[in-house]
């Protein structure tokens, strides 16, 4: 009978000794929360192969790694769950929680973030065109997104400082609107420089994250027409410092929603999924939302194959985002603004921390705190 293989989640962690960050992964059902360093373990002859992988294991990030493709990640992975199954884990590769400190598992080299709920794209076409139709009439044909900041993307952890923005024509000031976004993120690779069709779209897929879209909604609302939001959302974005491999959600995978109309032949999957992930918002230590992903109205593989049908090289380390999960019933909007309709926004000191599970598998939680606007942008 073969050993089961634990769950693993990847990582890059800095040791509190070292100001060097090394790839890792997190076993949780075999070693906690200890982190293993997978150098440790090639050191230690431990992991042995592709000369060019085992390179891949010493780089500061998990780029290299995605590079190589599916079955490069599928095989080191089931070589770790065997080493951990057999106790095989030395103390050397192993790092207790209060020895490292978890960094962007990836050098993120672009960021796209879709509107792939039709229950947020409504509520908040009602928010911010109230007496038009809420859904825009392309919604429907594609999934719609935009391009974000990479360079203000952050780990899980860091704090987010309030920003400044013009809050209404010609004022400039901290927002007083600071909202959350429960998302989940798919970081794929590895590079393809040609349309992913999508019945592949997974072969592009390595992981899956929380993601959190902070957002200024002042900011937003008086910048996003006619081009998108620009200053009420570039500022800061929070990702999970640990990322669930693809393969281990597998039972998570679900039928999608229907789609009407019938999209176009290259948004059509002979067999479509979608992640059934139950999350949750939790608002300095209360729990105010729990969205579930399986209500979303477009898919992972039909952002990938939107996103890359022009011709758009897809990098390893680029990050999707969903956009905001919301459902229909109370108690499962993705964001303040339609939880509280503007009647509370996020203050100085909150801590907003997003957990989801998934197929019985915890994802990689989102964390952050807000800090007060700088000083350096006042008049």
């Amino acid at each position: 009978m073969m050993p089961r293989v634990p769950h693993l989640q990847w990582g890059a962690v800095r040791p509190r000794a070292s100001r060097r960050a090394l790839p890792a992964v997190r076993m949780p059902d075999a070693c906690g929360n200890d982190a293993i360093v997978i150098a440790a373990l090639v050191a230690g002859g431990l992991l042995t192969g592709d000369p060019e992988v085992v390179a891949a294991l010493d780089e500061p990030d998990l780029n290299a790694l995605i590079e190589f493709g599916q079955p490069a990640w599928r095989e080191l992975g089931t070589r770790l769950g065997e080493l951990a199954a057999a106790g095989a884990i030395p103390a050397a590769a192993r790092l207790p929680a209060g020895q490292y400190d978890a960094v962007l598992p990836i050098r993120i080299t672009d960021f796209t973030d879709f509107y792939a709920s039709l229950e947020h794209a409504t509520n908040f076409g009602r928010i911010f065109r109230p007496g038009t139709p809420p859904v825009r009439g392309n919604w429907r044909h594609m999934p719609v997104g935009y391009n974000g900041r990479a360079s203000t993307i952050v780990v899980s952890g860091t704090p987010v400082r309030r920003p400044y923005g013009q809050v209404a024509l010609g004022e400039l000031a901290p927002t007083r609107a600071l909202d959350l976004e429960c998302e989940l993120g798919y970081v794929c690779g590895p590079t393809s420089p040609a349309a992913i069709a999508v019945d592949r779209a997974e072969e592009h897929i390595f992981g899956v994250v929380l993601v959190n879209d902070w957002s200024a909604r002042d900011v937003q609302r008086v910048e996003y027409e006619p081009l998108g939001p620009l200053n009420g959302k570039s500022f800061a974005t929070s990702m999970s410092a640990w990322i669930t491999p693809l393969d281990a959600l597998a039972g998570a995978r679900v039928a999608p929603r229907s789609q009407d109309p019938q999209p176009a032949d290259y948004l059509r999957a002979r067999a479509p999924w979608i992640l059934d992930a139950a999350l949750e918002i939790e608002l300095s230590g209360e729990v105010i939302s729990r969205p579930r992903a399986a209500e979303l109205y477009w898919t992972p593989a039909q952002m990938l194959a939107q996103l890359t049908v022009n011709g758009a090289r897809l990098s390893a380390g680029d990050l999707l985002a969903t956009g905001t999960i919301s459902g229909a019933e109370p108690g499962t909007e993705g964001s303040l603004a339609e939880l509280w309709r503007g009647e509370r926004w996020l203050l100085d000191g909150d801590e907003v921390v997003l957990r989801g599970r998934a197929g019985g598998i915890e994802l990689g939680e989102v964390r952050g705190r807000v800090a007060p606007a700088s000083r350096r942008n006042r008049r």
